[in-house]
């Protein structure tokens, strides 16, 4: 675990629901993980998996009928923020934590020039007016390599391209001058180079300015690219944990293996790539059961019964999985015991 001075995002149980006319849909159930200063900290999943939920829980943007459960923790340095109310959150979106959204079109007002847009983030957050702030808007789109600055602040958004959108955005979290930054999939809407070149940016700003960044994505070569540690999701819970080198090394969890083994590329020659059979399912009651036991073709009958909890799979601490699989060195009877008795005493710390 990391020191707690070294935390910049700590999340603990987090919960959040959506409530509907006939059941309680539970879009992220439980997720524990820590963003360390000057990091990268990813999660990847597919569609539906809970990835942008977690990041707009973070954001505390989550509107009924969502509802983020009390018994969540987000600490944002050492501070609650889930006891934070829309006026003080409204503080924390503007200068503790910036998000870059997938669509950058949806992120601009169409109506008003990228100019005025990032120039009101700078009067809002750094209390720049003028000249002043035209001159530092300038610098900042310098910054993100659009070229001829000074005349693209006065476009509109619909005058730049989908990369140049994106490098626009971009800048207006800069000019919040944030400390932390969630990217939800900023890449996915580009082609293969400019997503290189938004990667090598967000890399250099990080660098620049020791921002931690938690990165969501369903690209593990992205994730590849760009993170420190992954959190692999799963129907709303987190599967496998692990630096992002010993991840692709030495996957554990069947999940996991999955969607490395769906990346283009990786089959021999004249193999077909594998693909994961069905779709994620949608959690709408607490966990009694692995969830990724229909589609996993290691799963066995306790998979059924007991919920698996994470432990340690590789030889540090930071590499666990949440699998019936594990430890593998028990015989199969203990490992599920293991498992439930985990479960067990999970459950008793929530109530």
């Amino acid at each position: 675990m990391a020191a707690e001075d070294d935390v910049v995002l700590s999340v603990r149980n987090l919960q959040t629901v959506f409530h509907t006319d006939r059941e309680t849909i539970r879009a992220v159930d439980g997720v524990d993980f820590d963003v360390r200063k000057g990091e990268t900290v990813g999660i990847v999943g597919e569609s539906g998996s809970g990835k942008s939920v977690t990041a707009r829980s973070i954001m505390g943007l989550i509107e009924s009928p969502g509802e983020v459960l009390s018994d969540s923790s987000i600490k944002l340095n050492g501070e609650e923020l889930t006891e934070y109310d829309e006026k003080q959150y409204q503080h924390v979106r503007g200068s503790g934590i910036g998000m870059v959204f997938q669509d950058p079109q949806k992120s601009l007002n169409p109506v008003y020039t990228v100019g005025n847009q990032i120039m009101e983030a700078l009067e809002v957050n750094q209390g720049l007016t003028g000249e002043e702030a035209r001159k530092e808007a300038i610098r900042l789109l310098e910054r993100v390599a659009i070229p001829d600055a000074p005349r693209r602040l006065n476009e509109y958004p619909h005058e730049f391209s989908g990369g140049m959108r994106q490098r626009a955005v971009i800048a207006m979290m800069l000019a919040c001058d944030p400390e932390f930054l969630i990217c939800d999939e900023p890449t996915t809407a580009l082609d293969v180079t400019i997503q290189a070149q938004i990667l090598e940016l967000l890399q250099d700003l990080q660098e620049e300015r020791g921002l931690s960044i938690l990165f969501i994505t369903h690209d593990m070569g992205v994730i590849a690219e760009i993170a420190d540690r992954v959190n692999v999701m799963y129907a709303g819970e987190f599967v496998e944990k692990a630096p992002v080198e010993e991840l692709f090394a030495n996957p554990r969890h069947p999940y996991t293996e999955g969607l490395l083994g769906a990346i283009p590329g990786e089959q021999i020659a004249g193999e077909q790539l594998r693909t994961i059979e069905g779709d994620v399912p949608t959690p709408n009651e607490p966990a009694s059961h692995c969830r990724f036991a229909p589609r996993c073709p290691e799963a066995f009958g306790a998979c059924d019964a007991v919920a698996p909890q994470h432990v340690q799979v590789g030889e540090s601490d930071d590499h666990t999985a949440a699998c019936l699989l594990y430890p593998d060195e028990e015989p199969e009877d203990r490992r599920v015991e293991r498992h439930r008795e985990l479960a067990a005493a999970d459950g008793g710390e929530n109530e």
